[in-house]
């Protein structure tokens, strides 16, 4: 029997007098990997930020790896959660790490490393960049970088500290197609690993959704729309919902592609 990953009951968020996340709730499974979809200002990072405990909800239940928030220490959950994003390129990219140090201070979620390490990080850090393609740049300034490269860098990172969810938070915004491409293989192949971590896919490019994405969440205007299995959520009447425009979808690869149609 799967135990629930992610579950959010009744989750309101308001921010002054804006109500920007209206009555969420949505449960995630072991060895589900969801796929969050809407328009820019739909709630997409609102949501990770509650899950994460950076943002609080007005009302509901937050409850993240079986620790219900308000009876969990958030900052030492924290730990178990890793998080990649675009907005970590610019924190990071202005100092002199290197891509091998920028991995290893994913153990202790920090910019830059301020604690003592040892020869066992160093080998896991290397063995994680392997695995992304990008140890023979382990000795590179990270500013030197590529976005595709910063990017798989960081995902890198993230899976220093073995975490149980791996949040990443439209990790290809800014790249060009070849470097989708290749991140969107990396994250293929993690997603198919039996022992890695539960996937949260931020997006709204529908064309990101790799094979092993399992699930779908909708989101517009902080509401859900719908949730579930991936053939279910990706249809045109759904889809156009989401996006607020008539959409047709095809599948090619057991990839979608969405096409405006009026």
């Amino acid at each position: 029997m799967t135990k629930p990953v992610v579950v959010l009951e009744n989750i309101q968020w308001r921010q002054q007098d804006r109500l920007l996340i209206d009555n969420i709730n949505w449960q995630v499974e072991e060895n589900q990997h969801w796929v969050i979809l809407g328009l820019n200002g739909s709630g997409k990072t609102s949501l990770l930020r509650i899950i994460t405990g950076y943002l609080w909800p007005s009302k509901g239940r937050v409850h993240v790896l079986g620790q219900q928030f308000g009876k969990v220490n958030i900052p030492e959950l924290r730990k178990s959660i890793g998080w990649v994003s675009s907005s970590l390129d610019h924190q990071i990219g202005n100092g002199t790490d290197s891509a091998l140090e920028v991995v290893i201070s994913g153990k202790f979620a920090s910019i830059g490393i301020y604690e003592k390490y040892g020869q066992e990080d160093t080998e896991q850090a290397i063995e994680l960049l392997q695995q992304l393609g990008m140890d023979h740049l382990k000795d590179q300034y990270f500013y030197h970088l590529s976005q595709g490269e910063k990017r798989r860098v960081l995902i890198a990172r993230a899976l220093m500290a073995n975490p149980k969810i791996l949040i990443l938070d439209e990790p290809c915004n800014g790249l060009d197609l070849f470097a989708k491409e290749q991140l969107l293989k990396m994250v293929e192949a993690f997603a198919k690993k039996s022992n890695g971590p539960t996937i949260l896919y931020v997006t709204h490019h529908v064309e990101e959704i790799v094979p092993s994405f399992t699930n779908v969440l909708l989101l517009n205007s902080g509401k859900v729309v719908a949730a579930g299995e991936k053939r279910d959520m990706l249809q045109a009447p759904l889809l156009s919902q989401t996006f607020q425009i008539k959409l047709e979808v095809t599948w090619v690869l057991d990839r979608p592609w969405i096409h405006v149609i009026g």
